[in-house]
Formats: C-alpha cells, structure tokens, sequence
C-alpha cells in the first residue's frame, strides 16, 4: 500500500524545513498529493520522488522558476531527469576539476616567486610541474634553511625568458633520464650518475646551493610523496625510483 506523510514526517525524512514544504506547495511547485479527512496535508510516493527531483536540481543550483519548467516538460520521465542530472553533475565535476588543476598552477607559480602575466605562466608551464615540483620540495623540507631563501632571492628576479629556458632545461633532462633507463642503463652506472649530477647542477644552478645530502632527500621524497611519484612515474612506470636510485648512488660515490 502506498505511503503517505504529514509535513512534519517528509521534512525530517528530506532534511528540509516545513517552512521550505509549504513555500514550494503555495507557488505550486510541490503541492501534496492527498488531505486527511482533518484536512492535513499528505504526501504521496510520487510527492517524495519529486522532491528529490527538486532538490537534486537545487543543488545543481538551479532556481525554482527553472526547476518548474524542467519538471514540466511533457513526456519527461524520473530516468529522464536522473540522467539530465547526471550530465549536469559529470560537467559540474570536469568544470571543478579544471578550476582545482587551475588554482594549483597559481599557487605553484607563487611558491616559486615567479613574477609573470598569467598568459605567460599558462604558455611556459601548461600542465608540466616538474619545476613546480623541485621549488614545493625545497619549500617544504627546507624553508628556514639559507637555501631555501637564496632560491627566493634567486627567482623572484627571473624574467619570462629565464622561465622558459629554465623549463626547457628540465624538460630535456627529463626526457634523457626517460630514455636512459629504458634502453636499459643501470640507475648505478656512471652514465645514470652524471644525469643525477646533472640534476643536481641544475638545481644549484636555479635555484640554490644543493649539496648532495640535501640531493638524497630530494629523492627520497619522490618516492615517499605520491605526488612527486606520479610526476615521474607518469612519464615513464618506475621513473621515480630510478631517479631515486641514481640520485643516491651519485652521491654515495661524492660522499666516498
């Protein structure tokens, strides 16, 4: 048989107020489907299933004018708008995930005291954070360090063409490192050592003074930080740990 509540009971089942039930009954929008012999107002299956019709389209934020309409439509079933409400959500979340990705460049590029127009940050970064990546990483383990501060110092004075070739330097030993240890080159060997040294050279270069215990955490931490994991990882499976492994075999072989 079918069930029937009084205000009060759908209210509390719907989490909304009464004083929300009786608005969206006097324009209209949701009126009860029966009275009680006392006059009490009662609402059916159907009355609930459209509730939660509007209150999904409520919380794509949609005005109740609009909401009318939509539920108005002629031949448009609950699937109907289930899966209206669906495509609206998918492109809620893709739009969301855009804004995250977007405001996550402008903190990067803060943290690494760049000083360019966002055309020019979006045209020299896109979506590569590996230099990104390196300035988080200082910033995080070391920021009350004299290091930390020189790389401030550093790039707070860097024009949109240092950016790019500072970009580009880390692109293309990027794409060396990629290419070393897929033909094989052991992350211990001399060769794999160099790239490390290399990245070390840039880092000091760039950014500050990054002696070969400060190189170690580095690598420790693309491996213990997922973030970093992935930023390696994405360009080629296991990139992380061979950059890791080079890193700490070039400066073992310092060290010693």
């Amino acid at each position: 048989m079918p069930e029937s509540y009084r205000v009060g009971e759908l209210a509390e089942l719907a989490h909304v107020s009464v004083r929300t039930l009786h608005h969206y009954d006097a324009i209209g929008l949701l009126v009860p489907g029966e009275r009680t012999s006392s006059g009490y107002r009662c609402y059916t299956d159907a009355d609930v299933t459209r509730l939660q019709q509007i209150l999904f389209y409520r919380e794509l934020e949609f005005g109740l004018d609009a909401i009318a309409e939509m539920l108005a439509e002629p031949g448009t079933t609950v699937d109907d708008h289930l899966r209206r409400q669906h495509k609206l959500l998918r492109e809620q979340i893709d739009h969301r995930r855009d804004l995250l990705a977007a405001i996550e460049k402008e903190m990067e590029a803060r943290q690494m005291g760049i000083s360019l127009s966002r055309e020019e940050q979006f045209e020299i970064f896109g979506t590569d954070k590996v230099g990104g990546e390196w300035a988080d990483e200082a910033r995080d383990r070391w920021s009350d360090t004299d290091a930390y501060q020189e790389s401030q110092r550093r790039t707070s004075g860097y024009t949109a063409e240092d950016w790019k070739r500072l970009k580009e330097e880390s692109d293309a030993a990027l794409v060396t490192v990629r290419d070393a240890m897929a033909s094989g080159v052991p992350a211990t060997s001399q060769e794999a050592m160099q790239l490390a040294e290399s990245h070390r050279q840039f880092l000091t270069r760039w950014f500050y003074d990054c002696g070969y215990d400060m190189h170690r955490g580095l690598a420790d931490m693309y491996l213990a930080d997922d973030r970093f994991r992935q930023t390696y990882d994405q360009v080629a499976p296991g990139l992380a740990q061979y950059v890791h492994d080079a890193i700490h075999a070039n400066a073992d072989a310092h060290s010693g």
